[in-house]
C-alpha cells in the first residue's frame, strides 16, 4: 500500500472519519452527521470514498421503516377523523341522509360512505327505517380512537416522521391501515422504507491515521480563502491544502436555451414586432377544417389515409360548429352565395367529423378567420404530422409558420415582401426565387425557394392570396393573404445544419456547437 500516495489523494472528509475513529466502532451516516457535523450527502460521500481506497468496508445492513404524515394527515389530526366526525354529528344531531352528513361535516359522500360501512358492522351505527344513519349508542372502536391519536403524534414531530421500532403493536396495526407506499397524497401517512449501512474502517486505515498524525494533517487545512478570511486574516494562522496545478479546471457548462428553441422564439419576436398576433389552436383536428374549411375537395388525393395520420379513438367529433358547416357544405356543392361553382359533389357530413393529427399550420387561418379583425395580422407556430419518408428535407412531424394578412388595400406586392423577409432576414438565404404554384385554397399561389450551399434549391413553404370560397363561408369579404412556411427549413439555414434530423439531435456536444453558430 502506498500511504504516501493515499494522504496524497485524502479529502477532508475522509481525514476527519480516519483520525476519530478506530477499528471498534461501528459508522453510521447518522453518527458522522451527530459527531462530526457532516451533512447526510457528506457522509455517504466520505464512505464511498474511503471504500473506493480499501479503508473502509461494509459490515450490514438494518432495514427501518417510517411512517411520514402527509397533508391529508395532519388535516385529520386537527379537524378528527371523519369517523370520529360523523359520530359527533349524529350523537348531537340525530338521525340523517349520508348526503347531509356528507354536506354538514364537509367532507365527500364517498368517504361517508366509506365510514358508515365499517361502523355499521361494529354496531355503531345502523340505517333506521327512514334510510338515515343514526348512532346506536355503543361504545366508540379502540381503533378510531388509535387513529386519532396516532395522526396527533405524527403532526406533532417536526419532520411528521413516526419510526415503526417506536410504535406499539395496536399502533402499528392500525398505521399500516392508513399508510400507502406511493401516491399517499389521498392517505394520512407516507410508508418510506429505508436501510442503516454499518461500516468499520480496516486494517490499514490505521496505518493511514498514524501517517497523518505524523505529518500534521487534521483536515481542517484551509481549502480556499474567502472574504472574511481576507477580512479578519484568519488565513494568516492557518494551514493549506495542496493543489496540483497540473490538474486541468473542471469544464464550466452553463445553462442555456436549445439553439432550436431560441429560433422558434425569435421567428416570433419578429412577427409580434411587425403587429402580428400570436394565434394557437388544438393538434387534434377534423377534416372539417384542416381540409373543407380551406376549399379542399373531399376526394382531393391529399386526403388520402396515407397523407394525413387517423384517430383510432375517438374516430370523429361530435359535432361541427354553425354556420360554418352549413356554408362550408353549400361552396363545396355549389359555390353557395361565393359566386363560384364550387366542386359539385355530395358533401358528406360523417366524413367531415373524422378526427386526425394536424396535417397543415392553415388549419389556424381556417379557424381565425370568421373572428380575424379588417385590418388585421395573425401568425402562429404549428406542430403539423404527415406521413412522410425522413430525409434531409423531410420530417413526419414538423413545424410550419402559418399567418394571414386581412384588409381591403393588401395586395400580391404585401405577400412578396412577407416572403423575401422570412428568405433573407429569419433563414438567412442569398438566393431566393418565387415559383408558381397550385393550392385549392388560394389564388393566385406562390411559392418560395431557396438557395442552401450543400442540399441545393429546396422549398421554403406555400403562400397566397385565399379564394373567396374559403373567406365569404367564414365572413370575410375582403382580401386575405396567407402563408405556411418551413420553419424547421428556415432553421437548417439559420443554423448552418444541411440535415433537418440534426434539429432534434441527441448529442448535447453537436447542439452546443450549434448555439455558437446561430
Amino acid at each position: 500500500m502506498d500511504i504516501k500516495n493515499i494522504i496524497k489523494n485524502l479529502h477532508p472528509l475522509e481525514i476527519k472519519v480516519l483520525l476519530k475513529y478506530s477499528q471498534k466502532d461501528e459508522l453510521t451516516s447518522e453518527k458522522l452527521q451527530k459527531e462530526l457535523d457532516y451533512k447526510e450527502g457528506h457522509a455517504n460521500q466520505a464512505f464511498s470514498w474511503l471504500g473506493g481506497k480499501e479503508l473502509i468496508k461494509e459490515i450490514r445492513r438494518t432495514p427501518h421503516t417510517f411512517f411520514e404524515i402527509t397533508d391529508m394527515g395532519k388535516a385529520l389530526a386537527e379537524a378528527g377523523t371523519v369517523e370520529e366526525r360523523v359520530i359527533s354529528y349524529l350523537k348531537d344531531n340525530g338521525a340523517h341522509t349520508l348526503p347531509e352528513i356528507a354536506a354538514a361535516i364537509g367532507v365527500e359522500q364517498k368517504d361517508i360512505g366509506s365510514a358508515f360501512g365499517p361502523l355499521s358492522k361494529e354496531g355503531v351505527l345502523k340505517m333506521n327505517a327512514e334510510k338515515k344513519a343514526e348512532y346506536t349508542g355503543a361504545a366508540v372502536p379502540a381503533r378510531i380512537t388509535m387513529a386519532g391519536n396516532v395522526m396527533k403524534k405524527g403532526a406533532a414531530k417536526a419532520d411528521g416522521m413516526l419510526n415503526k421500532d417506536d410504535l406499539s403493536a395496536e399502533e402499528i396495526e392500525v398505521i399500516s391501515g392508513l399508510a400507502k407506499k406511493r401516491g399517499a397524497a389521498d392517505a394520512p401517512f407516507k410508508m418510506i422504507e429505508r436501510e442503516t449501512v454499518y461500516y468499520q474502517l480496516t486494517a490499514d486505515s490505521s496505518k493511514v491515521a498514524d501517517e497523518l498524525k505524523k505529518v500534521g494533517i487534521t483536515g481542517n487545512e484551509i481549502g480556499e480563502i474567502t472574504p472574511k478570511m481576507l477580512a479578519s486574516g484568519d488565513w494568516k494562522n492557518g494551514t493549506f491544502r495542496g493543489y496540483n496545478i497540473a490538474i486541468p479546471p473542471a469544464r464550466i457548462i452553463p445553462g442555456r436555451t436549445n439553439p432550436y428553441v431560441q429560433f422558434l422564439e425569435s421567428v416570433k419576436d419578429k412577427l409580434t414586432s411587425l403587429g402580428f398576433q400570436e394565434f394557437d389552436g388544438p393538434l387534434v383536428e377534423t377534416e372539417f377544417w384542416n381540409g373543407d374549411a380551406l376549399f379542399m375537395p373531399q376526394f382531393h388525393a391529399a386526403r388520402d389515409i396515407h397523407d394525413v395520420y387517423r384517430l383510432k379513438y375517438p374516430t370523429h367529433a361530435k359535432s361541427i360548429e354553425e354556420p360554418y358547416l352549413s356554408n362550408i357544405k353549400a361552396v363545396h356543392e355549389n359555390g353557395g352565395n361565393t359566386g363560384s361553382r364550387g366542386w359539385n359533389y355530395q358533401f358528406d357530413n360523417e366524413f367531415t367529423r373524422r378526427l386526425i393529427l394536424r396535417s397543415q399550420g392553415t388549419v389556424l387561418s381556417a379557424h381565425q378567420l370568421h373572428k380575424a379583425e379588417v385590418p388585421g395580422k395573425y401568425f402562429g407556430i404549428a406542430r403539423c404530422f404527415r406521413y412522410d419518408k425522413v430525409d434531409a428535407t423531410h420530417l413526419s412531424d414538423f413545424y410550419q409558420t402559418e399567418g394571414i394578412i386581412v384588409g381591403n388595400d393588401v395586395t400580391l406586392r404585401d405577400l412578396l415582401g412577407m416572403l423575401k423577409m422570412f428568405a433573407t432576414e429569419i433563414a438567412g438565404a442569398t438566393e431566393v426565387k418565387y415559383v408558381p404554384g397550385y393550392f385549392p385554397f388560394t389564388e393566385p399561389s406562390i411559392e418560395v425557394h431557396i438557395k442552401h450551399p450543400v442540399l441545393g434549391w429546396f422549398e421554403l413553404g406555400g403562400s397566397g392570396i385565399f379564394r373567396p370560397e374559403v373567406t365569404k363561408a367564414m365572413g370575410l369579404d375582403c382580401p386575405v393573404l396567407a402563408w405556411g412556411i418551413g420553419i424547421d427549413r428556415m432553421a437548417l439555414m439559420a443554423l448552418g445544419l444541411n440535415d433537418l434530423r440534426e434539429l432534434f439531435c441527441e448529442d448535447v456536444e453537436r447542439v452546443r456547437l450549434r448555439k455558437a453558430k446561430f
